[in-house]
C-alpha cells in the first residue's frame, strides 16, 4: 500500500520529541456481522519536549471525521494524508488528541480481520498488528519504543465474547469497558471478538494464580484438546518463571485459535492469537503436536522477551524472535516431564535447515539486520531472524554457561521491565554474569552475514591410532549480491567419537570423556591435541550435540560409514545432524540427487523420529522435482513412489509412520495402478490395516487425483459437500487450481492476480494448487505473465497478500536459463522497491541452485 512506510530516522526523531502516556480507544463493532466499516474513536495523551513542534500520528482509514488537538478542531482534509495525521504547534508538556474515523474490516489477516464461518454463518474478528497495523484500527504512534497504556471500550453484538489484553469485564448494554493495560507497545495490543467457544483454567503455584483461557470457533470445539494445550502452557509457566526469575507480567493469559491467520501465532500481551490449524481436525503425527507445543511456548516466552522488555527499533527484532525460539526449544528439551526431550533433534533437523538455506541466499544479512524502514522489517521475518539467531544463542549458552546465561537474563528483565532496549543492554548483562568479553563474539556472530564450514583434518598410524587432528574452518564467499565479507568466527563445538557396536549394529558414542570433547574453535585451523593417541572411531562427528551454527563435513572414512549406517546411530540427534549434512550437500551439488535418494532409501526405515522422517519425505520430493537431472527424474520419482507405497503397506498399523507414508504416497502417486489405489482408499474398496482415511487425509488423496486429471469439478464438489467448513473450502480451492487444464490454470490465475476479492487463506490455497511440479509445460506461459504483473500487484495490494503472490507465483519450477534471464531483465528494468527486489532475487537464487544441482546429478549419471 503506497504512503504507509516509516523510516528509522523518522521514528528516532519522533521518539526524541514525544513521550506517550495513554490511549483510550472506543470501537463500535455492532455491525460486524454485516462487515464494511466501523467507527473508531481514539483519545491519546502525550508529552512534547518542545513548544510549537510538529509531528504526526499514524492511521490507515477510509475516512476521518474529526481531529481535535488540545481542544482545537483541525480539518481532516488538510491534516490527513498518506496514512498520517499531521500534528502542528504542539504544547510543551501535555497534549491531548482525539481522532474519529471509519476504519475497515479486512480479509487479509492485517488490522482487524473479519471471517464468516460457513458452518454457522457467524462473523469472527481478531486483530493482527505486527509490524505496523494497529494504525488500521486506531490512530497510533506506530513504533515499538513509544510505549503507553491502552484502554479499549468495545460495542459488539449481543451474545459475543470480547477479549483484549486486560481481563474481560462484564458487558453493560453490549459494551465491554476494559481496564488499562500496563505500558506496552502498540503492536502487541489485541482485540478478538465473536461468538467464540471458551475453556477456562488457571496456573497455580506458591500463591500465584494466573487465569488461563482457550478460545476457538464453535465449529472446532469438538477438536479442541484443551487439557493437552493447558499442560504445555503450565510447563512453560513453570520453567520460564524459574529461569527468568520474574513472575508472569500480565493479569491473565488467553490463547485464541483464530481463522485465516497469516503466521503461526502472535505474542499479543496476555491475548495470544494462534492459527486454528493447530486445532487438529484429523489424526496427525506426534511431530505436529511437538511443533504446536513449540509455538505455544514460543509465544509464552515473548511475554517476557518482547512484551515486558521490547526492542527499541526493528533492527533488534531478532532479540525477540531468536530468544523466544531458543527458550521454547530449551523448555521442551529440559523441563521436567516434557513430552519432547529430544526437541534439539527437531531443531537441528528443521529450524537450522531453514537457517542454512536462508544464509546462502543473496539476501543474507547479519542477525542484527540493518532495518532502515518498515519495508525492510516486513520481509525480515526469516530464517536468520528466527533460526540462525536461536542457533547462535544456543552456542552463546554453551560459550558462557547456561546458569550464567539465565542469570544475566534475570538481571536484564529486572532492569528494563516495561521499557525498551538495544542489543548492548543484553550483552552487558551477560558479560556481568559470565565474565566473558562478548564484544568480539557479537561483532563476528551478530553483525556479519554468512555461514562457516568445519572440516576435520586427521592422520592415523598403521594401527588406526590418531597421530594428528585439527578442525579447519572455512568462510565461503557470500552469495552474489549479498552485502559484506566472509568471516571466520569463534565456535564452541563438541567432537563426538562413534563406534559401530557389533552386537546391536548401532553407532554408539564412546562413553564418558573419551567419547566427547568440547572445545573452542577459532581461526582457520584449530589443533585438537586431546585426540592424538586415541584409537580412531568409525565416525568422527564435528559439532556433536549441535552446539554451534556451521556446515559440517565428514572425513572420508566417516562419510563411508555414515553412508552405509546413517540410520544406525543409537541417538536421534547425531542422526538428524547427519541427515541435515547430507541434505545440505545435495543442495550444494556435492551429493547428487540420485545419491541422496539412495541414502534415504537405505536409512529411512531405521529412523524412529517421526519429525525427521517427514522432513526426509519433503526433501526427497524436492530433490527429485528440482535437483535431479530431468532426463532421470521420472526414474527417481518412480523408485521413490514405489518405496512410499511399500513403507505404507509395511508400517505398523495405526502408527504415526503409517500416516506419514500415506501422505508421502499421496504426494507422488503417478502410475494408473497407484492412482487406482488412492481412489480405492477413498471409496473404501481398498484398505490398509490401521489407516484411517479421515477428513484431512481424504483431501490429500483428492488433491493428488485432481492434479493428475483423475478428478474434476464433480468429484471436488462432492468432497466439499462432506466437509462444508472453512478448511474444506481451502482444500477444494487447492484441488480446483491443481487440475491440469488450461481452463483451470486461467481461472486460478484470474482469481488471485486479476481480482483482489479472495481472503488471504483462500488465496494461499489457490496458489498452492496452481503450482504443480509435474505441470511445467502447462505453467510455462505464466512466467512472462508473472513478470508483467508482479510490480503492480506489489504496489496495489496489502503486504501480506502481495508477498503471497510474489513468492508463490514466481516460476520456481521452470528450472532453466530462460527463467534466470527473464528475472534478470525484470530486475534491471522494473525498478522494484527493496522489499520486492529481495523476494524475487531469493526466488531466482533457488532456480540457480537447482540448475547447479541438476548438472551435478547429470554428471553422476555419466560416471
Amino acid at each position: 500500500m503506497p504512503g504507509t512506510n516509516l523510516t528509522r530516522e523518522e521514528a528516532q526523531q519522533r521518539a526524541k520529541l514525544l513521550t506517550i502516556d495513554s490511549y483510550e480507544i472506543d470501537l463500535d463493532l455492532s455491525g460486524a456481522q454485516e462487515g464494511g466499516t466501523y467507527r473508531s474513536v481514539t483519545t491519546v495523551r502525550f508529552d512534547s519536549a518542545e513548544a510549537g513542534a510538529s509531528s504526526f500520528i499514524d492511521l490507515v482509514a477510509p475516512a476521518v471525521h474529526e481531529v481535535v488537538l488540545n481542544g482545537a478542531a483541525l480539518d481532516p482534509a488538510a491534516v490527513f494524508a498518506d496514512s498520517r495525521i499531521a500534528l502542528a504547534d504542539l504544547q510543551e508538556g501535555g497534549n491531548e488528541l482525539r481522532v474519529v474515523a471509519d476504519c475497515a474490516y479486512t480479509n487479509t489477516g492485517e488490522g482487524l480481520h473479519r471471517f464468516v464461518d460457513p458452518v454457522d454463518e457467524q462473523a469472527y474478528l481478531y486483530t493482527q498488528f505486527e509490524v505496523p497495523d494497529a494504525r488500521r484500527v486506531f490512530a497510533s504512534f506506530e513504533q515499538p519504543d513509544l510505549k503507553a497504556t491502552f484502554r479499549f471500550t468495545v460495542r459488539a453484538p449481543e451474545g459475543w465474547t470480547v477479549i483484549s489484553n486486560s481481563p474481560t469485564p462484564e458487558p453493560a448494554d453490549n459494551v465491554w469497558a476494559f481496564a488499562p493495560t500496563p505500558r506496552i507497545s502498540s503492536y502487541i495490543t489485541a482485540l478478538i471478538a465473536g461468538p467464540y467457544h471458551a475453556v477456562h483454567s488457571s496456573y497455580e503455584k506458591d500463591g500465584q494464580s494466573v487465569p488461563l483461557g482457550l478460545y476457538c470457533r464453535p465449529s472446532l470445539a469438538e477438536h479442541l484438546d484443551a487439557e493437552a494445550i493447558f499442560a504445555v502452557t503450565r510447563q512453560g509457566f513453570e520453567w520460564f518463571q524459574e529461569k527468568f526469575d520474574y513472575a508472569y507480567p500480565f493479569a491473565k493469559y488467553d490463547q485464541l485459535f483464530v481463522p485465516e491467520f497469516n503466521a503461526g501465532a502472535m505474542e499479543n500481551a496476555g491475548a495470544v492469537t494462534i492459527r486454528d490449524q493447530y486445532v487438529f481436525r484429523s489424526k496427525v503425527t506426534d511431530a505436529a503436536y511437538e511443533v504446536r507445543a513449540e509455538t505455544i511456548l514460543h509465544e509464552l516466552a515473548h511475554m517476557w522477551f518482547g512484551d515486558l522488555v521490547t526492542m527499541e527499533w526493528w533492527n533488534d527484532l531478532w532479540l525477540n524472535e531468536s530468544f523466544a525460539t531458543y527458550t521454547s526449544v530449551a523448555c521442551q528439551a529440559h523441563a521436567a516431564g516434557s513430552r519432547w526431550p529430544h526437541a534439539w533433534t527437531t531443531f537441528a533437523n528443521s529450524m537450522k535447515t531453514w537457517a542454512y538455506r536462508q544464509d546462502q541466499l543473496p539476501s543474507t544479512h547479519p542477525i542484527m539486520a540493518e532495518i532502515n524502514d518498515l519495508d525492510d522489517v516486513l520481509v525480515n521475518f526469516d530464517g536468520i531472524t528466527y533460526a540462525k539467531g536461536a542457533s547462535v544463542l544456543k552456542q552463546l549458552v554453551a560459550y558462557v554457561g547456561m546458569d550464567e546465561f539465565f542469570s544475566g537474563v534475570q538481571g536484564y528483565f529486572k532492569r528494563h521491565a516495561f521499557g525498551n532496549t538495544r542489543l548492548s543492554d543484553l550483552l552487558g548483562a551477560l558479560e556481568e554474569t559470565s565474565g566473558r568479553d562478548l564484544a568480539t563474539w557479537s561483532q563476528k556472530w551478530l553483525q556479519t552475514a554468512g555461514i562457516n564450514v568445519l572440516r576435520p583434518e586427521l592422520a592415523t598410524d598403521e594401527e588406526g591410532v590418531l597421530t594428528s587432528f585439527a578442525v579447519r574452518q572455512e568462510a565461503p564467499a557470500l552469495p552474489a549480491g549479498a552485502k559484506g565479507e566472509p568471516v571466520l568466527r569463534p565456535h564452541r563445538i563438541a567432537i563426538g567419537l562413534y563406534d559401530l557396536d557389533e552386537a546391536s549394529g548401532k553407532l554408539v558414542r564412546r562413553e564418558g570423556e573419551s567419547g566427547r570433547i568440547e572445545l573452542d574453535v577459532d581461526g582457520e585451523l584449530t589443533e585438537v591435541p586431546q585426540l592424538v593417541g586415541v584409537r580412531r572411531p568409525a565416525v568422527i562427528l564435528l559439532n556433536d550435540d549441535d552446539l554451534s551454527y556451521a556446515k559440517v563435513r565428514l572425513d572420508e572414512e566417516s562419510l563411508r560409514v555414515v553412508t552405509a549406517h546413517l540410520g544406525d546411530f543409537a541417538d536421534s540427534l547425531p542422526r538428524a545432524l547427519s541427515w541435515a549434512s547430507a541434505w545440505d550437500m545435495t543442495r550444494d551439488g556435492e551429493l547428487p540427487a540420485r545419491a541422496y535418494l539412495d541414502l534415504v532409501l537405505a536409512g529411512v526405515a531405521k529412523e524412529s523420529d517421526i519429525g525427521v522422517v517427514q522432513s526426509l519425505h519433503r526433501q526427497v520430493k524436492l530433490a527429485l522435482d528440482l535437483y535431479a537431472d530431468p532426463n532421470w527424474r521420472e526414474t527417481g520419482l518412480a523408485r521413490w513412489t514405489e518405496a512410499t507405497l511399500a513403507h505404507l503397506r509395511g508400517a505398523e498399523a495405526g502408527s504415526d509412520h503409517q500416516l506419514a507414508w500415506a501422505r508421502a504416497f499421496a504426494a507422488t502417486a503417478r502410475t494408473p495402478e497407484q492412482l487406482d489405489i488412492l481412489e480405492q482408499l477413498l471409496d473404501g474398496t481398498d484398505t490398509v490395516e490401521g489407516l484411517v482415511v479421515d477428513t484431512e487425509l481424504r483431501w490429500a488423496f483428492v488433491q493428488r487425483l485432481a492434479a493428475v486429471g483423475r478428478f474434476d469439478e464433480p468429484e471436488i464438489t462432492a468432497e466439499y459437500e462432506k466437509d462444508r467448513t472453512a478448511a474444506g473450502e481451502r482444500h477444494a480451492a487447492t484441488a480446483r487450481a491443481s487440475r491440469p487444464t488450461d481452463e483451470a490454470k486461467a481461472e486460478a490465475w484470474a482469481s488471485v492476480v486479476e481480482s483482489d476479492k479472495l481472503p488471504n487463506a483462500v488465496q494461499e490455497a489457490v496458489i498452492a494448487g496452481f503450482v504443480q511440479t509435474d505441470q511445467r509445460e502447462l505453467l510455462a506461459p505464466y512466467t512472462e505473465r508473472f513478470f508483467s504483473v508482479v510490480k503492480d500487484v506489489w504496489e496495489s495490494r496489502s503486504h501480506e497478500m502481495a508477498q503471497q503472490i510474489a513468492i508463490g507465483l514466481y516460476p520456481a519450477v521452470q528450472v532453466e536459463q530462460p527463467t534466470l534471464a527473464a528475472t534478470d531483465a525484470w530486475l534491471e528494468s522494473a525498478g522494484p522497491n527493496a522489499a520486492l527486489r529481495r523476494l524475487v532475487s531469493e526466488s531466482r537464487s533457488g532456480v540457480e541452485r537447482a540448475l547447479r544441482a541438476q548438472e551435478a546429478d547429470a554428471a553422476a549419471s555419466a560416471r
